[in-house]
């Protein structure tokens, strides 16, 4: 993704700007003092810690990492390339230490996806442990294309007081990272959520992101009417988790 020839969306500009205004207009609604982000060393948390900081300086924003035992190296690197950047404050806070006391959970299961979820609960739990601190508000860094998915963690990487990108595909996401500076070495990086050694996100969903985004285009157009084999995956999984997106059922929601 960061090489070839640079296409931008038309209206990047005027994107940033939208949500530079829902930035500033609901920290001054929540009277909260400033915004934190959790940082992974990927493109959507880079691209929501720079809309931050353009909405309400640098001052206000806080960038938390929070590394385990399978994050690779080059995720601090990148975190700190982009701090600087962007002149951000960031906390380091490892959690491996609190996903190990889970193991003493009885009958524990050790594997990838349930550690995972642990992992992206836990480190949501330390973002609003730091928010409640300081007295600011938990900036949400999901993208569109994996929110309709459903690659997110319920209660983990989806929770957020405020979603700046939930409206952007991931495609545009690369885009607005660029027309925003964000260090290529984020942008170019195989999007990876860190939950084990080699894990990447385009492996784990079975298509690249070009392709998903491009079949939910046609899909919006189509309302929803799969055509293609791609489409067909990509509305069945978007079907199958739409309780990610909804309220916890309830007799208040029950028609």
């Amino acid at each position: 993704m960061g090489s070839g020839i640079l296409v931008l969306m038309p209206d990047c500009s005027d994107i940033a700007d939208q949500i530079s205004d829902l930035l500033r207009a609901t920290l001054k609604k929540s009277h909260a003092s400033g915004y934190v982000v959790g940082l992974s060393g990927g493109v959507d948390s880079a691209v929501v810690a720079a809309l931050c900081t353009r909405a309400v300086g640098s001052s206000q924003v806080l960038g938390i990492y929070m590394p385990s035992d399978v994050t690779p190296p080059v995720d601090g690197a990148d975190v700190a390339t982009l701090a600087r950047v962007l002149s951000i404050q960031v906390e380091t806070i490892p959690i491996g230490k609190i996903v190990d006391q889970y193991r003493m959970i009885p009958g524990f299961v050790e594997s990838n996806y349930l550690i995972g979820n642990l992992m992206a609960r836990t480190r949501m739990a330390v973002l609003y442990y730091v928010a409640n601190r300081d007295s600011f508000l938990v900036c949400g860094t999901s993208n569109r294309t994996e929110f309709l998915l459903g690659y997110c963690t319920k209660h983990g990487d989806n929770a957020a007081d405020v979603q700046p990108i939930v409206h952007l595909l991931k495609t545009d996401v690369w885009d607005l990272a660029r027309f925003l500076g964000v260090p290529d070495s984020i942008i170019s990086r195989a999007p990876s959520a860190g939950l084990w050694h080699g894990q990447t996100d385009e492996d784990e969903l079975g298509i690249c992101y070009a392709e998903i985004d491009a079949a939910i285009k046609s899909l919006d157009k189509s309302g929803w009417s799969p055509v293609s084999e791609t489409e067909k995956k990509v509305a069945a999984r978007c079907a199958s988790s739409l309780h990610k997106q909804n309220p916890a059922p309830s007799l208040l929601n029950q028609v």
